[in-house]
């Protein structure tokens, strides 16, 4: 199918709010693991979401060139090119854009999909996420009101994060008090009050329970999910809305458990992001199938070795359907298993 138009996009959250699961969000880095995502979401019959960071898209561009906007562009228009063989429905995601990087990854992806937007078409990426978790908030909160307008213009979803996530992902590193990594329902208020609750553009939410990036082994990240239904009842009690009036995005999932993962789906989180888990899925495949081919993929003492094993397209297979598999898990832990709208 065709990645996800607009409408879609925002018809599939409000399924999956309606129907109490969430979608998972795949970081790729390549080619390989935009169909590893694909393939993964086909065997389950869900739906999803695939996304690139500034190190993805640096990547995608080519590792000694680092031209990020000209990465994320191409990883769109393969992955939009690709997806249309296969029978379910994707969104485009750029996640983690910090403060320093706006100028040089989101900031130009928005301005070719308001040019694209203007020709009649639709957007580039469905979605775009501002990292302003390292500055101030009322920085945060002031830069996204800015990037909210040009956003609902072209018919996209700004994803903003109010709070802060421990660890690191792609250069992007949060250090500070435990304290930090729960985020408090002044700090939301703070964001609905200049953000609203969708009548100046809709927009996700991640608010941040005790998570981390990286991975972890599982009990070693102390996470508070129940604190999303406390914030969920306060906004919906302040400014008179239904239950879970956000919907929210939950980042650092790596060693979660599924009890941890069905209680913040249960409080509105619609999306959850996967990368470590995909990663390694991806690569541990990638070394057993050298371990158990060494001598055909080496030209050992003077050998030719065995060109069908040292081809690339042969490790890459076994890689990609590894992380498929990985892919499968997730739908079924996040409840999009079997959902897909195409």
């Amino acid at each position: 199918m065709p990645v996800a138009t607009p409408d879609q996009y925002a018809e599939m959250i409000d399924r999956a709010k309606a129907g109490g699961f969430a979608y998972p969000a795949f970081n790729v880095s390549s080619s390989q693991t935009i169909h590893a995502v694909l393939q993964g979401l086909t065997e389950a019959g869900s739906d999803g979401i695939i996304q690139v960071t500034t190190g993805g898209a640096d990547y995608f561009a080519g590792h000694t060139v680092k031209a990020r906007a000209t990465g994320a562009l191409a990883f769109a228009k393969y992955a939009t090119e690709v997806a249309k063989s296969y029978p379910v429905t994707v969104a485009l995601h750029t996640d983690h854009c910090p403060k320093e990087a706006l100028d040089d990854f989101v900031l130009p992806l928005i301005a070719a999909s308001e040019e694209e937007v203007r020709a009649g078409g639709n957007p580039i990426f469905q979605s775009h996420m501002w990292d302003g978790s390292a500055v101030p908030l009322e920085e945060n909160v002031r830069i996204a009101s800015e990037l909210l307008p040009r956003m609902k213009n072209i018919n996209s979803i700004l994803e903003i994060e109010i709070g802060v996530v421990g660890g690191e992902e792609d250069g992007v590193k949060h250090e500070g008090s435990n304290d930090a990594l729960y985020t408090t329902f002044g700090d939301v208020d703070q964001a609905v009050q200049a953000l609203g609750l969708g009548e100046q553009g809709r927009y996700i939410s991640a608010l941040t329970f005790g998570n981390v990036h990286g991975v972890y082994k599982p009990g070693n990240v102390k996470l508070r999910p129940e604190l999303l239904g406390e914030i969920q009842q306060q906004v919906a009690a302040k400014y008179n809305t239904g239950a879970n009036p956000l919907d929210l995005v939950f980042h650092g999932g790596s060693g979660s458990s599924d009890e941890e993962i069905a209680t913040a789906v249960a409080n509105g989180v619609i999306k959850m992001n996967i990368d470590t888990d995909t990663q390694y899925a991806y690569t541990r495949a990638i070394a057993d199938y050298m371990f158990k081919n060494y001598d055909g993929i080496l030209k050992v003492d003077g050998e030719v070795g065995v060109k069908k094993l040292y081809d690339p397209r042969a490790w890459g297979k076994v890689a990609e359907t590894a992380m498929a598999a990985r892919v499968v898990e997730a739908t079924r832990q996040l409840g999009s298993f079997g959902h897909s709208q195409s």
